[in-house]
């Protein structure tokens, strides 16, 4: 396994993309880390992005990790090639951290865990809305069972997706390229975060259409109800399909009668490297005995960040990373997280085509 011959990791990104622009502002920001090349399948697009890095560029992964040493990979490439690029980092001991989702189905998702676990390496999965603090606020009354046991939880998302989203890449709404539409795309962090807070899933079922995208294939709307291990429920509405976007919360309502909640998305949820502004979230429900009156506090705390929503929480995960490296413990967010996710959304397609629930977990 690579170690760096310093306190600083060697970090690299394979796919220069949009979202590669806040993996690479991390990377140069955090002290424990020297970016050192970027690469991507693109000749052109990789030369260009490493030169305002200041970095070497491949169109090969297995030669650039090879050549420049790399601890640390992010894998920032379309939803398709992050198995293999797991894959590829394992067997030469690079630690990986994958954007969302792991992978579009749970065979190539249990590769990719399976390859990281027998070379050793850390694995982990971006889902930074976890670093919020009013999500941190959620976990943590719920950790301390304010709530009692949490049994209800509400999770809405309605946004919107332009036309030329798809556009901006040959891949993007189709079921080969991106493996699903609004359930694959946007809601991985708020499956995760309903996984984090409610435990493991045991039942799902699922509907989805295509209800004003006719230039895509896959879902813009889904509405699923999932029956928890814990005896729990949710209800899971999810649409891009609302112009403009309305906002994308999250609320958890326990046994004792209290409620937490969020409102992660203000309108739309952000696309990384195109959105210019995003309204930071907070709690829009609390309603803990003797807390209620929180809600101002934390709001006007929350409105006076002074940092970009939009790269600030990448960071704080790619912190917790490169400590989970040097530590030798396990990331927050790590294969199994994202293979959660993964189930989730293999259950809602599941379901639709069956016609009937579906029992978790999903057979590996």
């Amino acid at each position: 396994m690579q170690t760096a011959s310093s306190n600083r990791l060697k970090t690299a990104i394979v796919g220069c993309g949009k979202v590669a622009g806040t993996h690479a502002l991390a990377y140069q920001a955090l002290p424990n880390s020297e970016l050192v090349a970027v690469c991507d399948v693109a000749p052109e697009r990789a030369q260009a992005f490493a030169k305002k890095l200041h970095v070497n560029d491949y169109t090969d992964l297995a030669e650039m990790l090879k050549r420049e040493h790399v601890d640390v990979l992010s894998i920032c490439t379309q939803h398709t090639q992050h198995p293999a690029a797991v894959e590829i980092a394992a067997a030469v001991g690079v630690h990986v951290i994958s954007e969302k989702p792991l992978a579009i189905d749970l065979s190539s998702c249990d590769r990719a865990i399976a390859a990281a676990y027998a070379a050793g390496i850390k694995l982990g999965v971006i889902s930074q809305r976890r670093w919020y603090e009013p999500v941190q606020r959620m976990k943590d009354a719920i950790d301390a069972g304010k709530l009692g046991k949490p049994v209800l939880a509400i999770v809405v998302m309605l946004g919107w997706r332009e036309p030329a989203y798809y556009l901006s890449d040959p891949w993007r709404g189709t079921w080969k390229g991106e493996g699903g539409g609004v359930v694959v795309s946007q809601a991985p962090h708020y499956l995760d975060l309903l996984s984090w807070f409610m435990g493991p899933a045991l039942e799902l079922y699922a509907y989805w259409d295509n209800y004003n995208h006719p230039g895509i294939e896959v879902d813009d709307t889904v509405v699923a109800s999932v029956r928890f291990q814990n005896g729990g429920m949710a209800s899971i509405v999810l649409s891009n399909s609302q112009r403009p976007g309305l906002y994308g919360k999250i609320h958890i309502h326990g046994s004792s009668g209290a409620s937490v909640g969020a409102e992660i998305d203000s309108g739309s949820p952000f696309i990384s490297g195109v959105t210019e502004k995003m309204d930071p979230p907070f709690n829009d429900v609390w309603t803990v005995p003797g807390e209620e009156q929180n809600l101002s506090i934390w709001n006007g705390e929350d409105r006076s960040r002074p940092w970009n929503v939009m790269t600030h929480y990448h960071q704080i995960q790619l912190a917790d990373f490169l400590a989970a490296v040097a530590e030798d413990r396990d990331p927050m967010v790590d294969g199994e997280a994202g293979r959660r996710v993964v189930e989730l959304f293999t259950a809602v397609y599941r379901s639709q085509l069956e016609h009937a629930p579906q029992k978790l977990p999903l057979a590996r």
